[in-house]
């Protein structure tokens, strides 16, 4: 009699494991399937913007730098909700960001001013002021908030 109630408990303590792995794996499945925040789709738009200014630079077609300066200066904002998450999670750092964010504006506008006048020498210091902007924020908060997000 002793035998079957062992062979119960073994059943009983192997669906419980079997049914934690399945529980913990549908909770990772779930992580990694998640949506991506908005603000990943605003900076893979932002990368395809740079990248064709690079191309459109090297051909000097300074009416297409002129038309993607204002989408880069102006770029999108993630919703108010994600918004509110990132601002709380950057804390006092919030200016610093807004700081990076503000120069990479200044920069891609005067890049954008520049092209209308044709101006291939400007285009490219505004264009690397633009750059060097983007990398300095990257390399101040990128490394964390994918820690901190992803």
């Amino acid at each position: 009699m002793s035998q079957p109630l062992k062979l119960g408990s073994f059943f009983a303590v192997s669906l419980s494991v079997i049914l934690a792995t399945f529980a913990t794996s549908l909770g990772a499945q779930s992580v990694e399937t998640a949506k991506p925040m908005g603000l990943r789709t605003i900076m893979k738009r932002l990368d395809h913007d740079m990248q064709a200014v690079t191309g459109a630079i090297s051909k000097e077609d300074w009416s297409l730098v002129a038309e993607l300066a204002p989408r880069i200066a102006k770029h999108a904002e993630p919703p108010i909700s994600e918004k509110m998450r990132i601002l709380a999670w950057l804390g006092a750092e919030a200016g610093k960001f807004r700081g990076f964010d503000g120069r990479v504006h200044d920069a891609a506008t005067a890049m954008g001013e520049a092209a209308k006048r044709s101006d291939g020498q400007a285009v490219i210091v505004a264009f690397a002021k633009t750059q060097q902007s983007c990398l300095a924020c990257h390399q101040s908060f990128r490394p964390s908030f994918v820690k901190h997000f992803y």
